[in-house]
């Protein structure tokens, strides 16, 4: 793979090629206006109001999905600028070689940005609530009225692949070009670029999961052919990573590890002596006690001092981890997060927070509640709204199918489609609107009349 295809300012939708000459005249380049298209969307909007991993809070600040996914942003343009940085003084001929390798920065940045967007409502519990109803749940009679390959997007539910097809598939109303987002960008948030059908696969990054469903198969493949990511296997569909993923799946994993803690000291899940035992090997400063009595520093600050200077030492050791690996990145040959590729001094901290993290956050009374009652609200919502958009043939079903908005009904009339038409609107709302819904069409509550 060569950077000169992997950067291009393409736009999903259009024809041609942006001309990159106009960002001179313009306030922002091709993939700024990502950036900026993705921070003034709906979708994104909605993130405020989507479940972390904590409950969303009354008087105790913790993060949501928008400030989450803002802080990954945040430090995905700092590992970009800084590997720039890097490739620049080693090569003073870089930019005329690869007149795009200075905006690395702001296409991570916006990957990042859109990471995060096809989650559904109550974290990674709202994936497994989707698939669940599939396995376990009504929907498992639909599966001999679907391919194989479309029943693996159903019974593994993706929020990366949700994602792309947030961005580049046609909803009624919006627009055929959709966010029409570069082609680089699109590229860029694709973790896992295969077919249902070819991911969890250990041992292989870019398998562990997968990154797109039968419905966008085409669309990532037009996307990889034009910036040359290489192939792996064409049936079933799986390429190698374009480069830059790697830089926004670090800004993700940095910000997920390190500022979970965080949160974790705020409700009083975790005390401040054990955030400090877990955050101190990585902050890089002998002398952080001295200011701390210095400054008269309180608990909360202190933490956040750490955060800062963890996350610090994390966005440079995983910078120079991508331009040491940057060929075999290139060749589709690296295998690794480069988290885990961080020098050995910091690895045992790393790993540590991993470990207490799934004990004692990811397993805390509070986590697990929403969790729980995230699987009740979202497979009661697939119980009610699938068989209503399939069938439509009871006045109850009719009435049901009016609650969908009109974006995301489908002129299609096979069961793939419609089912992932209830998935769009369903994986779409927020943590509150998925509860009223459920509320209301069950009958627990009823509609205000206001």
């Amino acid at each position: 793979m060569n950077w000169n295809k992997l950067l291009s300012a393409k736009r999903w939708g259009s024809p041609a090629v942006q001309n990159q000459h106009d960002d001179q005249e313009t306030a922002r380049s091709q993939f700024q206006r990502d950036y900026d298209r993705l921070i003034f969307s709906s979708p994104f909007r909605r993130l405020q109001n989507k479940t972390q991993v904590f409950p969303l809070p009354g008087s105790v600040f913790v993060h949501n999905r928008l400030t989450h996914t803002l802080e990954v942003a945040s430090v995905g343009r700092s590992l970009g600028r800084i590997f720039y940085n890097q490739f620049k003084k080693d090569n003073p001929e870089l930019d005329n070689e690869f007149p795009l390798i200075s905006e690395v920065g702001n296409i991570v940045a916006s990957a990042c940005l859109a990471h995060d967007l096809g989650n559904p409502a109550f974290g990674h519990s709202g994936e497994a609530a989707i698939s669940r109803y599939f396995t376990d749940g009504d929907g498992k009679s639909y599966q001999n009225d679907v391919t194989e390959e479309q029943w693996r997007d159903l019974i593994s539910f993706e929020g990366n692949a949700n994602a792309i097809r947030i961005l580049t598939h046609p909803f009624k109303g919006k627009g055929h070009g959709a966010f029409a987002l570069t082609y680089s960008t699109l590229a860029a948030i694709g973790k896992y670029p295969c077919a249902a059908i070819a991911g969890g696969v250990k041992g292989q990054l870019h398998r562990k999961k997968y990154g797109f469903f039968q419905a966008e198969q085409e669309t990532y493949r037009t996307i990889a052919e034009e910036l040359g990511i290489e192939k792996e296997c064409d049936s079933p569909l799986i390429y190698k990573r374009h480069p830059l993923t790697f830089l926004v799946e670090a800004a993700d994993d940095i910000c997920y590890n390190i500022i979970d803690l965080e949160d974790a000291h705020r409700l009083k899940i975790l005390s401040f002596n054990e955030v400090r035992d877990l955050l101190l090997p990585l902050c890089n400063d002998p002398n952080i006690d001295a200011r701390f009595e210095r400054e008269n520093y309180d608990d909360d600050a202190k933490v956040s001092l750490m955060r800062a200077k963890a996350i610090n030492t994390l966005i440079w050791e995983c910078s120079n981890t991508f331009y040491r690996n940057q060929q075999l990145i290139l060749d589709g040959m690296y295998n690794n997060s480069l988290t885990d590729d961080i020098p050995a001094q910091y690895i045992p901290a790393w790993k540590n927070i991993e470990k207490i993290s799934i004990e004692k956050i990811y397993n805390s009374s509070s986590v697990i509640q929403k969790e729980v009652a995230g699987y009740k609200v979202m497979a009661g919502l697939l119980e009610e709204f699938v068989p209503a958009l399939l069938h439509n043939n009871t006045h109850y079903y009719k009435k049901l199918v009016q609650l969908i908005p009109r974006q995301f009904h489908t002129e299609n009339t096979d069961t793939y489609s419609k089912i992932l038409s209830v998935l769009d609107f369903v994986s779409g709302m927020t943590d509150l609107y998925a509860v009223e819904m459920y509320s209301k069409i069950k009958g627990l509550s009823f509609p205000s009349l206001n």
